[in-house]
């Protein structure tokens, strides 16, 4: 045993060699469920396959009156149920032989048994019907060792099963004779032709390669094996074990193409395509047919029914009546029909299941050649990786005999030389590359990785680990593969070394290094953190006309926080360790900005209407309570777009959203529908109206159906457009391409342009923002985007509604759209600044003001109230921004980050109202348990019954299951709908 200190300095470095932490995951973690896998991502990639399946399904078997026309589909549960006779089943069994027999590139002059069971039970199959005791002149050559010889224990009972079999056929035979079977010296080897043909041989079986030992038979040997079958071609029958050679045959094309014309091959297809049943099929060739047929004349043994491939052909006398394989479990590819029925009762769904895989297979890789090719490069890749490797080396020393479905590997730890200690390693590495993990001496626990599952070697077989790598897998797959065998022997060579040393009264360091905690403070704790507060944060006023703060300022001291009136005194009287939040919102001219922060007397800052000047410094962030961030130009977050700087910026988008859109209906609901209310009002008030003679007076028309533009699909955007869908309009957005997917999920109608957009409508709504500066002009982006093409394009009489920003219409295009009449109202909101000493008005609404005068009663103005005068959004903007600025300053972790990140800091994402804005990850992840189940539920009951609706076509049949299933689907419809929607779980999107 080694040394403490040699087990000290083993365990460091396998920390060393691991200290980068993961390699890549593989795709798929089922590396023992054969060659060919169905190679599913996940859970969810699973479910959406076996919906795949499903449609294949219902697609290609059809339910048929007596006249031919389709009235439905066999559904996967009424195949299910265990038809095996008739239709469908006969198709379906017909359509697997069929593309089996195809794609495989079976020759059409070779028939196809299938039947029952696994691998065993095709060799058993072909045994019994080739061999026969009663021909003298019959050798059969195996390529395994004989049964209980040395080099046959080393490989245990299944290695030995093939021979066994043989030798028993014969030795309980009345005329069998074991000196006619010929074993090899060693596992999978091929003789020359030359020994084959001195020797007598007329059966091979080829059963010990490639499954068990991860090897394969060489050109040269299959060059051998086919020269001895064109010597005698009547009577030369090679018998091949083909469950790891479908799609792996890594030799030369032509070779391969004689293989399966000349061979007699047997395979279980569970494993060679990832069927969930057990059944085989064996490929015979015209001569082998024969030979079956010659021996069933002589029989030398009694053959199990469920095992029978040649059948009495007359049914009433099975005893005495001759055997054929006309009649047996045998498909004919040259006349596409199976010559015989099945003889047991198969699950109809697997041969299903398997002629779709073949399809998809076929799909997804290509032909078999493309299959052979993947497969030997996958070899390749393995071949590569372990020359470069100390640590790992192939248990198939001749390359050229390696496997190219599977591969085993055994380690060669210089540093463990106990093989009991080595085996505690291999076992554990295989908890880490499955799902259980691994737990280590001091309690501390690996999670497993779950990349590869199963990847067990055979017993008696020189390695520790083997693993399926086919063609169907991916390269990286293979290569990810490799990397995390290596990783997880590592870690779980460090968990065996840690109990070795603490059984010897050691100690020493974890080797787990704990998951890094988002949480962990950064803050100084000798620090007072001042932080500027420069607008209001509470839009409710008192009798004397102040506003309330009362809500932001309890927040801020339940977390911990101080707030002050006015300005920064004395510092030095700050209590350290906290954050002191200084109300302010008197400030507002530039002087008086600059006055307190352009020395950074204030660590951040929190503004919403106010415009921070670039000379302001906040060292550690900004926060807009709103979604804009135009009004924040100081420099030290590289100003309103926030680019360079030493700070983070961010906003609170969505707060206000759903005020603005509710204010801007507001607006459009005071001309639309076009009733004359205070009209109305007053002549009720004077008792001047009669409903019965006056109302048909006074006509409108609904908002329903009419068409709503809304140009732009941000937060209010999107609220807007929901609004006007909830009164019945048909709602147009225009929106960059990347956004059409979820406009259209959403039930809205997408505009590729603008005019698109605007054309026929009754109304537009523009949401775009400013968009960029150009600083050259000194023009934003969207600048008069809303302009005269645009008006042009919507309905006679058309509405104007701009609650965005005053500088996105065009104003003269609206000056001649108002005096024309094609807009007949137009509702703007936007920014009016008045200099106190002078009185001159300035800001976006100036332009809309000079226009008025002309416009009497078609223009109503605001001056930009609708998305800063709603008391609970201000509040809980405020307390969102807050929340911001604390994460910033304790964890340095910023959300709702607006350009650049700085260094130091973490992006913690975007957080917004639930269910305004964009959906995220995390909307999904902070759902519980109960929610998630309620959707599972609701979800499976939706997908059944759509499916069953879309899979019954017979309309008495489909209207019984629309009367039985309609109320839960509805009431489980209602469900799925509202959870969603109470979690923020609709709308786009966001990554």
């Amino acid at each position: 045993m080694a040394s403490i200190q040699q087990l000290k300095s083993a365990r460091d470095t396998a920390i060393s060699l691991t200290q980068n932490g993961l390699p890549p995951a593989t795709k798929n973690q089922f590396f023992g469920v054969g060659p060919i896998t169905d190679m599913t991502l996940n859970e969810v990639d699973a479910r959406l396959l076996r919906f795949e399946f499903d449609a294949w399904l219902e697609a290609n078997y059809p339910k048929l009156d007596d006249k031919g026309n389709r009235i439905g589909s066999f559904t996967t549960a009424e195949i299910g149920r265990g038809m095996h006779r008739g239709y469908p089943a006969d198709k379906v069994l017909n359509d697997m032989m069929r593309e089996i027999h195809r794609y495989f590139g079976f020759p059409k002059s070779n028939k196809m048994a299938v039947g029952l069971g696994g691998g065993h039970s095709g060799f058993t199959a072909a045994a019994i019907h080739m061999v026969t005791a009663n021909d003298p002149d019959q050798v059969v050559f195996v390529d395994t060792p004989k049964p209980e010889s040395d080099a046959a224990k080393a490989g245990g009972f299944f290695r030995q099963s093939w021979g066994t079999q043989l030798t028993e056929l014969h030795r309980f035979a009345t005329n069998g004779d074991e000196n006619r079977l010929i074993f090899a010296e060693g596992e999978g080897s091929i003789p020359s032709a030359e020994f084959l043909k001195e020797r007598g041989v007329k059966l091979f079986f080829g059963v010990g390669h490639e499954t068990t030992g991860a090897t394969t038979y060489t050109e040269e040997e299959i060059r051998n094996l086919l020269a001895w079958i064109d010597m005698n071609p009547a009577e030369h029958h090679a018998i091949i074990d083909a469950t790891s050679l479908l799609g792996a045959m890594p030799w030369a094309d032509e070779v391969v193409e004689q293989m399966m014309v000349k061979c007699n091959m047997f395979m279980p297809f569970q494993k060679a395509i990832g069927g969930v049943s057990g059944y085989y099929v064996i490929s015979l060739t015209p001569a082998a047919i024969n030979l079956i047929d010659e021996n069933q004349k002589d029989p030398s043994w009694a053959i199990p029914r469920q095992l029978k491939i040649a059948v009495p052909r007359d049914a009433k006398m099975p005893l005495t009546s001759e055997k054929t394989t006309e009649l047996g479990p045998i498909y004919d590819a040259e006349n596409d029909v199976m010559k015989g029925g099945i003889i047991n009762t198969f699950s109809t769904l697997a041969f299903a299941e398997t002629t779709f895989a073949i399809l998809r297979n076929e799909k997804n890789i290509g032909d078999v050649k493309t299959l052979n090719q993947r497969s030997r490069a996958n070899r390749d890749i393995v071949n590569n990786w372990i020359a470069a490797s100390d640590l790992f080396q192939l248990g198939v020393e001749n390359e050229t005999a390696r496997g190219a479905a599977v591969t085993l590997l055994k380690v060669t730890d210089s540093d463990i030389e106990d093989p009991a200690v080595h085996e505690r390693i291999i076992v554990k590495s295989k908890q880490m590359l499955g799902y259980e993990g691994i737990t280590h001496s001091d309690g501390s626990h690996e999670k497993g990785l779950d990349v590869a599952r199963y990847v067990n070697a055979f017993p008696g077989s020189p390695g520790d680990y083997r693993a399926w790598i086919g063609g169907i897998r991916p390269q990286e797959d293979i290569s990810a593969l490799l990397e995390n065998i290596q990783f997880c022997y590592l870690r779980a060579k460090i968990a065996v070394i840690e109990e070795l040393l603490e059984a010897a009264g050691e100690s020493y360091d974890s080797a787990v290094v704990a998951a890094a905690d988002s949480n962990t403070r950064v803050d100084d704790a000798n620090r007072a953190y001042k932080v500027l507060v420069a607008d209001l944060i509470g839009m409710v006023f008192d009798a004397d006309g102040n506003a309330d703060y009362s809500e932001v300022k309890a927040y801020i001291e339940s977390k911990g926080g101080e707030f002050h009136l006015g300005p920064v005194g004395d510092e030095a009287a700050l209590a350290k360790g906290k954050l002191h939040f200084f109300y302010q919102p008197e400030l507002s001219r530039e002087d008086e900005l600059l006055a307190q922060t352009s020395e950074g007397q204030y660590d951040a800052v929190i503004a919403a209407a106010t415009f921070l000047p670039a000379a302001s410094k906040f060292e550690l962030g900004g926060v807009r309570i709103g979604a804009g961030t135009g009004n924040m130009g100081s420099a030290s977050w590289g100003g309103g777009n926030g680019d360079g700087g030493v700070a983070p910026l961010m906003n609170t988008p969505s707060f206000n959203s759903r005020a603005t859109a509710q204010t801007a209906m507001k607006a459009l609901l005071k001309v639309l529908p076009d009733l004359q209310v205070e009209k109305m009002h007053e002549l009720v008030v004077a008792g001047e109206f009669d409903t019965g003679k006056n109302l048909a007076e006074y006509p409108t028309t609904k908002l329903e159906g009419k068409r709503l533009a809304v140009i732009g699909y941000g937060n209010i955007g999107r609220e807007v457009a929901k609004l006007g869908a909830a009164f019945g309009m048909q709602v147009t957005v225009y929106a960059r391409e990347a956004h059409r997917q979820w406009i259209e999920s959403e039930g809205f109608t997408y505009a590729a342009t603008i005019v698109e957009a605007a054309k026929d409508a009754d109304v537009i709504s523009p949401h775009t923002g400013l968009g960029a500066l150009n600083a050259d002009t000194g023009v934003f982006s969207n600048a008069g985007i809303i302009n005269a093409e645009v008006f042009s394009a919507m309905k006679q009489g058309a509405v104007l509604v701009n609650y965005d920003r005053g500088e996105v219409v065009d104003i003269d295009a609206l000056d001649a759209a108002l005096s024309s009449g094609q807009i007949s109202y137009a509702a703007i909101d936007a920014d009016l600044f008045k200099d106190p000493a002078s009185g001159e008005l300035s800001g976006p609404m100036v332009p809309y003001r000079n226009i008025h005068h002309k416009h009497e009663g078609k223009m109503e103005l605001l001056p930009h109230a609708a998305a800063d005068t709603e008391h609970m959004s201000r509040v809980e903007g405020a307390k969102q921004a807050v929340d911001q600025i604390y994460g910033v300053i304790q964890f340095a972790k910023v959300t709702n980050l607006k350009g650049d990140l700085p260094e130091g800091y973490s992006n913690a994402g975007a957080k917004t109202v639930n269910g305004v804005g964009k959906v995220s990850a995390s909307s999904v992840a902070n759902l519980d348990d109960a929610q998630v189940q309620q959707l599972s539920d609701a979800a499976h009951m939706m997908a059944a019954y759509w499916g069953a609706i879309n899979a019954t076509q017979d309309a008495d049949r489909r209207a019984a299951l629309i009367a039985e299933y309609s109320e839960q689907m509805v009431l489980q419809s209602n469900i799925y709908g509202s959870v969603l929607q109470q979690n923020g779980l609709q709308g786009p999107f966001s990554k």
